[in-house]
């Protein structure tokens, strides 16, 4: 397995995995195959691994501590705080609030049964707390030996200006995919300014670029895209017959149309480390196949022309959600 660099140094498995669908948001969830999934992505180079404290909430923590187990210096392991929930799952807000910042810090550890977390990232800015305050309180945490590298995702350019004076931005997670290329205007010039790495999450497109969803009525009550915009009427229609031609350019080339999808986002430079997500080791094994597929200038312009920014229909969060990014 290729490694990438990402800022200050992280280095790290040119493919992550992310883990919050082991355990919320794509139906029901198999704890023993999740973790044997994660023990296959150690086997195969991935070790990458991404988490948060609201995916759960709190439970995928303590199943990634749990896969991990013996495991812990083969990791680079990444966790999240700042959407705040409850224990029994009830939303509370968005929180950066200092003493939050290190309250979740340690509950985190305790439930990842680590002593350190390589990559700590603010999951969503609060606009009630100006984010230096928050990023001082992050920046300790790596003082104190409880961090090392620290992340954030889902911020404004202006947001992330802000964290990075106070501390340096090793890592910024934001979804990127052929389906999602918002990032590409301002996000992505400003990362490589800063010597930020990029950490896609939901490089498949929410499932939309794996060529196996065929209706929006096989998703699951508990799938949250059952409620995604894009996956509703017209918009499926419409997103559905671009998933078709990339689907049509894999099957050209005698690959899957997953890999193409995690092919074209490794394409776009060696500081861009993108994280699917899969619960089982199926999955998990084409993904990682992904890795040895190069694509030509040609590939890239044909597909640039299938996908071009803007063209998916649809915001990709409802529009409660929609109104927590980019702050």
């Amino acid at each position: 397995m290729e490694q990438r660099t990402l800022g200050q140094g992280l280095v790290v498995s040119a493919l992550g995995l992310g883990c919050m669908g082991m355990s919320q948001s794509y139906g029901a969830g198999d704890d023993a195959e999740s973790i044997a999934t994660i023990h296959r992505a150690l086997e195969l180079g991935i070790t990458f691994l991404d988490t948060a404290d609201m995916y759960g909430p709190f439970t995928n923590e303590r199943l990634v501590g749990k896969a991990i187990e013996g495991h812990r210096d083969e990791v680079v392991l990444a966790t999240k705080f700042g959407n705040e929930r409850r224990e029994d799952g009830s939303w509370v807000g968005i929180n950066g609030r200092p003493e939050y910042v290190r309250r979740a810090c340690d509950a985190s550890l305790t439930r990842l049964g680590v002593e350190y977390i390589d990559l700590y990232y603010q999951h969503r800015v609060d606009p009630s707390v100006p984010i230096e305050e928050t990023w001082v309180a992050m920046s300790e945490l790596v003082t104190a030996g409880k961090v090392r590298y620290l992340g954030i995702s889902e911020a404004s350019v202006t947001s992330l200006r802000k964290a990075h004076a106070v501390h340096p931005v090793a890592a910024a997670q934001y979804e990127y995919s052929l389906f999602t290329r918002d990032i590409e205007e301002e996000h992505l010039p400003a990362f490589r300014e800063l010597g930020i790495g990029c950490v896609p999450y939901s490089p498949l497109g929410r499932g939309f670029l794996t060529g196996t969803i065929s209706s929006p009525e096989q998703f699951e009550e508990t799938d949250f895209r059952k409620h995604n915009p894009r996956f509703a009427g017209a918009n499926f229609e419409h997103n559905q017959r671009i998933a078709e031609k990339i689907a049509a350019f894999a099957a050209e080339r005698h690959v899957t149309p997953a890999q193409i999808a995690l092919a074209w986002v490794l394409a776009q430079g060696k500081d861009i480390v993108p994280i699917p997500g899969t619960k089982r080791r199926a999955y998990l094994e084409q993904n990682a196949a992904a890795c040895d597929i190069e694509l030509d200038a040609k590939d890239l312009a044909v597909l640039d022309d299938i996908a071009p920014r803007g063209a998916v229909l649809g915001d990709r969060y409802p529009a409660e959600h929609m109104s927590r990014v980019n702050v």
